[in-house]
């Protein structure tokens, strides 16, 4: 059980999950409390010892599902725990081959007709019997879904050939209707309801089964390794922003906001090293009056951080596009962190959208409004940072102080235009800090018509910021 529990923590961590020697250890000593031949139980005990971020959970569950994709409450898992692992998974296997097609019904399925089968299902969704749901699901997989050894032909194909056949769209409204014919005097509105969302929830189980079994099948034939291969997929803080989906993105939305506060407090943070403010007359007095009145203990004001202002100036082309969207819901986040937001975006030409984030509380509007209204294009819609940067000065510059930090964001490839580097050290001078976020590898830096070099020397930084990872970098690196 040990070397087994030991190739589930080296696969977590080739999925890119965090997991320690102290957690590993804490994983061990947890099995010894709990029952493993209970699947669910099992999974949960290793999830709340190996993982501390609750994004990491559906990679932890997708390696889990995989890794021990043979090893479920049908296949046994505590019977040999304390044999050798190889043999455990060769019986494994064996199990699985032997196993299909039978399961809580009693007998072989496989002689069943396709109504008999929908007959079953119909019962077990309705007095909720998991065993005979679990038996149903690999029979309708066998039956269903055409695998073929060796087919190079993903798991989703399978999924959608199993389910097409079941015709589970109209099963919750069949079930409704059962439940009302069973129930005396009838189903109450609420008593409805409730109904409605249990048999939902039985639905949603049993194709959660025969995601599991035609999963089971695909390890059996290509191997954990290659299974575990193909469904790996990047934790939400490794998710690219360039090739972000729109599901990625909403993760990645959530994961703004205790970023934006930690961003505050660091650019508000100011390190006392025993300054001292100035004089406090009437603390000075008030302390005195232990010493008879004679002022022996002076006492001076601290300064107080103040909330910081941010300018973000962000590059909106085609070429940073997703990065773009991002851009805009970091800044659409870091609105109530600060005392005085203002968002600038370019193409060839500058606008500011400050307003199109304070006027809605949807995102997705601000976005749209960004997109559409907003004067970027000045001449051709090509990126030309030189004269964006040239005209923001003319306008805005005289609006940057000491307590302005400005934050750049973009790749940095202006066409080969004229970089106008004078204005980001024009700005240096003024702000309190300027820092440039970069999308792009740093290796792609300065090649080709990228001039991030030239105007880094005017920064406090450049940084790499391609995932929610460096971008925590960032902010950790902040003084």
């Amino acid at each position: 059980m040990l070397e087994l529990l030991n190739g589930f923590v080296a696969e977590l961590r080739k999925a890119g999950l965090p997991v320690s020697l102290t957690e590993n250890l804490d994983a061990i000593e947890a099995l010894e409390h709990i029952p493993l031949e209970e699947r669910e139980t099992f999974k949960y005990a290793l999830g709340a010892t190996l993982i501390k971020n609750q994004s990491h959970w559906r990679a932890f569950e997708t390696v889990f599902e995989v890794y021990f994709s043979l090893r479920g409450p049908q296949y046994r898992i505590a019977d040999d725990a304390d044999g050798d692992p190889d043999e455990l998974w060769r019986e494994m296997q064996d199990q699985a081959g032997q196993g299909d097609g039978r399961g809580g019904a009693g007998g072989s399925m496989d002689n069943l007709t396709p109504e008999e089968i929908a007959h079953l299902l119909m019962r077990a969704l309705l007095e909720g019997d998991q065993g005979l749901t679990r038996a149903l699901a690999r029979q309708a997989v066998q039956r269903f879904a055409g695998m073929e050894p060796g087919r190079p032909v993903g798991g989703t194909y399978y999924l959608y050939r199993t389910l097409r056949n079941l015709d589970l769209e109209t099963m919750t409204d069949k079930l409704m209707e059962l439940a009302q014919q069973q129930s005396p005097d009838g189903l109450s509105p609420l008593e409805e309801r409730l109904e409605r969302e249990e048999f939902d929830t039985r639905i949603e189980q049993f194709k959660s089964e025969i995601e599991a079994e035609i999963r089971r099948r695909l390890v059996a034939d290509r191997g954990v390794e290659a299974m575990a291969k193909t469904l790996r997929k990047p934790l939400p803080e490794d998710v690219e922003f360039m090739h972000a989906s729109r599901d990625e993105m909403q993760s990645l939305k959530k994961a703004l906001v205790p970023l934006t506060r930690k961003l505050a407090a660091r650019l508000t943070r100011k390190r006392r090293h025993g300054r001292r403010g100035a004089l406090d007359f009437r603390s000075t007095v008030r302390h005195s009056l232990s010493y008879g009145g004679v002022p022996a203990e002076p006492k001076f004001k601290y300064p107080r951080p103040a909330k910081p202002e941010l300018m973000v100036i962000a590059d909106i082309s085609g070429s940073v596009a997703a990065f773009a969207r991002f851009t805009l819901m970091l800044v659409y986040a870091i609105q109530g962190q600060f005392s005085k937001v203002r968002s600038f975006v370019f193409i060839d030409g500058i606008d500011e959208v400050t307003d199109y984030f304070r006027s809605t509380e949807d995102i997705s509007e601000a976005i749209h409004r960004v997109n559409t209204e907003a004067d970027v294009v000045w001449v051709d819609g090509h990126s030309d940072y030189g004269h964006a940067f040239e005209v923001f000065w003319q306008r805005y510059g005289r609006d940057i102080g000491p307590k302005t930090t400005v934050l750049l964001l973009g790749d940095a490839r202006n066409n080969y235009h004229a970089s106008q580097s004078w204005v980001v050290q024009e700005i240096s001078h003024r702000a309190r800090h300027v820092y440039w976020l970069n999308p792009e590898p740093r290796s792609y830096w300065n090649t080709g018509d990228s001039i991030v070099g030239e105007y880094a020397a005017f920064t406090d930084g450049v940084f790499e910021c391609r995932n929610l990872r460096q971008l925590e970098a960032f902010v950790d690196k902040l003084e």
